[in-house]
């Protein structure tokens, strides 16, 4: 399959770099249009505590339509312009691709009855799981892990799902060993070599299987990579640069969906899409402070600055004070894109984007590397880089020199230990060839995990 190997950017200033907004916008047949200047809300929702087999499967799908039935009344309740509704499928669900099937369909035709009802315009965006991780995983990419998510993807797309999406897991294993140790060059081995191998014949996949099932092939997420950095980081368990680092570092990485053919919007849980739109046009799902029913982050707000759907992570069905979760959530949803909507209705949208960014970038190296301003910076020397390993390198260092640069201008508040681990990590860096086949080899051979097998990649 022919790929786009994205060489320039397609924004070269801050002007037209704003939520809502779109180099390449999505126009569905329901009318919406994603990227066109409207920000829409994309809730996402799963079950509550409960064991799922079959046995339960009718209590599974009853969960569904419950949840997606109270979003969708919310929804006509506050007139909302369109929305998008996610389901991250469950690895039994996908382990059992009928049963993933079987949800699709559920929401799908709930969401159908409220557009025939109410004239409520929606999108489905389905989530396989990659349940390619575990001791009984043959191979990447033949065997039962892999026929069962592709078997997913295409019945997904054939009950009815508009876009799909995944979270994909190549080079994950390492991944983790690399951020407990605080591991750079492991790090930028999983993503900008194991993980962009891994994407591009994933991804050549799930865009195959979109054609052929009349569905959208979105986007991808570093969510198993840089989040878990993200996470580990904000609990102190590791320095938060490192983590800033490994978010920039994953945009090399999600970005080959991209490559392949994705056409957005990202996945809401990869806060790299920010890299993503300014580099290739494609609009963005996002989420922030509107996302602390799954994490805590530090980048409540200015991830609002860039997006184009707004979303909450993912939420369980349980009962609040104010009704049921994923109601709660989707309202809260509707009125930040309303806030949001109203300043682009005004000519303030990037008054709004300001601010936005202004409340959070001080405060932590992650929020610091997604002012559009910093994202703008290094993205025009990623794509400077002729391989992904290379952009991979690129992106390392430019990270480390910007927030070196912004602690000493004292931009960005960063404490002492913090400012000593940029040396570490640039020192680190050091270390790693610009020979990507030498660097392979060399880390293959001093390969300490036993949960990465380079056969399995057909390595």
């Amino acid at each position: 399959m022919a790929r786009t190997f994205f060489t320039e950017l397609s924004y070269n200033s801050l002007e037209d770099l704003v939520y809502g907004y779109a180099k390449k916008p999505i126009k569905c047949e329901n009318g919406m249009v994603i990227g066109g200047g409207t920000i829409y809300p994309e809730v996402n929702f799963t079950l509550p505590s409960m064991a799922i087999n079959e046995s339960t499967m009718s209590k599974v799908l009853a969960q569904y339509k419950e949840m997606i039935t109270g979003v969708c009344e919310k929804a006509k309740e506050l007139q909302v312009p369109g929305m998008l509704v996610e389901i991250e499928l469950l690895p039994p669900c996908t382990f059992n691709p009928q049963w993933g099937i079987d949800v699709t369909k559920v929401v799908k035709e709930v969401m159908m009855e409220y557009y025939t009802k109410y004239n409520l315009k929606s999108l489905l965006r389905m989530t396989p799981v990659d349940i390619r991780e575990g001791k009984d995983l043959k191979h990447m990419y033949h065997g039962e892990h892999w026929e069962k998510l592709m078997e997913t993807f295409k019945g997904c797309g054939e009950a009815g799902a508009d876009f799909l999406a995944v979270e994909s897991v190549g080079g994950k294993n390492l991944h983790d060993d690399a951020v407990m140790n605080c591991d750079l060059p492991k790090a930028l081995f999983a993503l900008g070599v194991i993980g962009t191998k891994d994407m591009g014949i994933l991804w050549d996949n799930i865009v195959k299987i979109a054609a052929e099932t009349n569905s959208m092939p979105s986007g991808d997420t570093a969510c198993g990579f840089a989040n878990t950095s993200m996470v580990l980081a904000n609990k102190n368990f590791i320095p938060k640069v490192f983590a800033a680092i490994d978010r920039v570092l994953s945009a090399v990485r999600t970005m080959v969906a991209v490559e392949c053919g994705a056409i957005g919007p990202d996945k809401d849980c990869g806060y790299e899409g920010v890299y993503l739109k300014t580099i290739t046009g494609t609009p963005i799902s996002m989420e922030g402070k509107s996302s602390a029913c799954a994490h805590s982050s530090t980048v409540g707000n200015i991830a609002a600055a860039l997006a184009d759907c707004w979303s909450n992570e993912s939420v369980e069905n349980v009962r609040l004070l104010g009704g049921m979760a994923p109601t709660v959530t989707f309202e809260n949803l509707v009125y930040d894109c309303r806030l949001m909507n109203a300043a682009t209705a005004k000519g303030k949208a990037k008054d709004l984007r300001d601010l936005l960014v202004d409340s959070d970038r001080a405060f932590d190296p992650q929020a610091y590397v997604l002012d559009p301003k910093v994202v703008l910076e290094i993205s025009k020397k990623i794509i400077q880089g002729k391989t992904h390993f290379e952009r991979a390198k690129i992106a390392v260092a430019a990270t480390i020199e910007e927030l070196r640069n912004a602690s000493k201008s004292e931009e960005l508040v960063l404490a002492d230990r913090e400012v000593r681990y940029l040396d570490i990590l640039e020192q680190q860096l050091s270390s790693v060839p610009d020979d990507e086949a030498k660097f392979t080899e060399m880390m293959i051979k001093n390969n300490t995990t036993d949960k990465f097998d380079p056969a399995k990649y057909d390595m």
